[in-house]
C-alpha cells in the first residue's frame, strides 16, 4: 500500500484532522511532519471531541502508529496535556512516538513570539504567540534545542546556558523585559523529558522498517498551502512548509516513496489572522456562514474570515503541491442556498488574470471574478453515497473539480467520521 501525503489547499483549517481520523482506519501509520501546536486539527468520533494540536489524527485506532517527525517544533507541555487528555477519554497513546531530532519550544520562544508582535503593533503578522516562529529560526540558526537533548541532563543544561545567555541578552536590551532563570527551565524540562522518556526515539528507522513491510503510511500535514514561506502570502505565512514536500524532510524519506498526494479543501474558503484573501465576503453571507459552520480558531478561538471558493487559489495550490486528488470538506454547509459561487479569476488593475499572484500587494489588489452555480435545498447531512446528493451539489463538486484540474475523491458532510463519503473508488474503505 503506499505513502500518501495529506495536506491543506487553502489558508488552513480545511478539516485535514477529520479526514485523517476517517481515512486512517485503513492506516498502519501516521506522521506529523510539520509546524507545531500552532495547528488545531478537530476531529469528532466515539471517544468524543478532540482538538488535536501535535499528536497525529491517527491516535484514536490503536493499531496505528503516531509519529510526530523531526519537522515539527514541539511544547512538551502541550504534548503532555494533549496525552493527558486522550487517556482520560480512554484512547490509548502507547503506540506515540515523538522523533528525538523534533525541535523543543522553549519559554524564551512564547515570550519573544507574543514581545514581537506587540511591537509590530497594527503590522503584527497574526501569530498564535505559541513560539513557533521563534523556534523555527533558532532551528535554522543551529542554536535550537532537540527533543533527544531532553535524555541527556549534562547536554541540555550546556546547550541551555549557551542559548538562553543570547536570549536574555535579547530580552532585557530589546524588549525590556526580565530574563528568565536558567535554573528554572532546566528543571521544567527535565521533568518534561522525564515523562516523555517512553515516547522519545530515533523515528527514522520505523517509519522505513513500516515502508519496506508494505505498510500504508499517512503524512499528516499542518496549516495550509496558501501559508508557505516561500509560495503562500508572505510575510502573512507561517513558520514551517506545509507542502507536500515537506512530508519527505519532516519524516526522513526520499521524495520519490510519496505516492499520493491527497489536498484538503473546504467548500468555501476561510482565514485565520492578518493577510490577504481575495474572496473574502465582509457581509451577512460572511457572517451566515462562519456561524453555521462555527468557524471559529480550533487554536486560538478567533473567528475565520469566510468567502466563496477561490479556484485560482485552488489550482494554485494543486501545482505546488502536485496533487492527485482532493477531498472536499464543508459541503452541507451550503445545504438550503440558493446559489453558490466560485472565484474563476482576478482583476488586477482592471487586468484580469487565472493565475495566482506573486506580491502580497498584488493579492490585496485582486478583485474576484465569480462564476455562480444554483444552489440546493436538500439537506444531505445524513447522505451515505455520492449518487444520493442533490445534483446541483454534484454540480458544483464536479465544476470544483474541474477547475482546480485534480479530482475530489472524497467528500464530507459533516464532523463525524462517517460523513466522509467516496465520490470515485479508492484504496480506502471504512471500517
Amino acid at each position: 500500500m503506499p505513502v500518501l501525503a495529506l495536506v491543506g489547499g487553502q489558508w488552513g483549517d480545511e478539516g485535514k484532522g477529520k479526514v485523517i481520523d476517517s481515512l486512517a482506519a485503513n492506516a498502519n501509520m501516521v506522521v506529523r511532519y510539520a509546524g507545531g501546536d500552532n495547528a488545531g486539527h478537530t476531529t469528532v468520533n466515539p471517544y468524543g471531541t478532540f482538538r488535536l494540536h501535535l499528536i497525529p489524527s491517527g491516535i484514536f485506532y490503536p493499531d496505528v502508529r503516531c509519529v510526530i517527525g523531526n519537522g515539527v517544533v514541539v511544547n512538551p507541555a502541550v504534548l503532555l496535556r494533549e496525552i493527558a487528555e486522550l487517556r482520560q477519554h480512554g484512547v490509548e497513546t502507547h503506540n506515540l512516538v515523538v522523533s528525538d531530532r523534533a525541535h523543543l519550544i522553549m519559554p524564551y520562544h512564547t515570550l519573544l513570539d507574543k514581545l514581537e508582535e506587540q511591537r509590530r503593533g497594527p503590522g503584527a503578522i497574526g501569530t498564535t504567540q505559541r513560539g513557533i516562529g521563534p523556534a523555527f529560526v533558532d532551528k535554522v540558526a543551529r542554536t535550537g534545542l532537540r527533543v533527544g537533548d531532553l535524555l541527556d541532563g549534562a547536554v541540555f543544561r550546556r546547550r541551555l546556558e549557551s542559548t538562553m545567555e543570547q536570549k536574555n541578552a535579547l530580552l532585557t536590551s530589546l524588549y525590556a523585559h526580565s530574563p528568565l532563570s536558567v535554573d528554572d527551565v532546566y528543571s521544567q524540562y527535565m521533568d518534561y523529558g522525564a515523562q516523555l522518556h517512553a515516547h522519545i526515539a530515533d523515528t527514522l528507522p520505523l517509519i522505513h522498517d513500516a515502508m519496506q513491510r508494505g505498510d500504508t503510511i499517512m503524512m499528516e500535514g499542518a496549516q495550509g498551502a496558501l501559508l508557505d514561506t516561500d509560495f503562500g502570502t508572505y510575510p502573512y505565512v507561517t513558520s514551517s512548509s506545509p507542502l507536500a514536500a515537506s512530508a519527505a524532510l519532516g519524516s526522513g524519506i526520499g521524495p520519490t516513496c510519496i505516492d499520493r498526494v491527497i489536498g484538503v479543501f473546504k467548500a468555501y474558503a476561510t482565514r485565520v489572522g492578518s493577510g490577504p484573501m481575495p474572496t473574502e465576503l465582509k457581509d451577512d453571507t460572511g457572517e451566515f456562514i462562519r456561524e453555521k459552520a462555527g468557524e471559529y480558531g480550533a487554536t486560538t478561538g478567533r473567528p475565520r474570515r469566510c468567502g466563496w471558493f477561490d479556484s485560482v487559489a485552488g489550482k494554485f495550490s494543486v501545482r505546488i503541491n502536485g496533487m492527485t486528488e482532493a477531498v472536499l470538506t464543508h459541503l452541507d454547509i451550503f445545504d438550503g442556498f440558493e446559489s453558490v459561487k466560485i472565484c474563476t479569476g482576478y482583476r488586477i488593475d482592471g487586468v484580469l488574470t487565472t493565475e495566482f499572484p506573486t506580491m502580497v500587494e498584488m493579492v490585496e489588489r485582486c478583485q474576484p471574478v465569480y462564476e455562480e452555480l444554483p444552489g440546493w435545498s436538500e439537506c444531505t447531512e445524513h447522505i451515505s453515497h455520492f449518487s444520493q446528493l442533490p445534483t446541483n451539489a454534484r454540480g458544483y463538486v464536479d465544476a470544483l473539480s474541474s477547475l482546480l484540474g485534480c479530482r475530489v475523491s472524497f467528500v464530507s458532510l459533516g464532523p463525524r467520521r462517517e460523513q466522509i463519503i467516496a465520490v470515485a473508488p479508492s484504496p480506502f474503505t471504512h471500517s
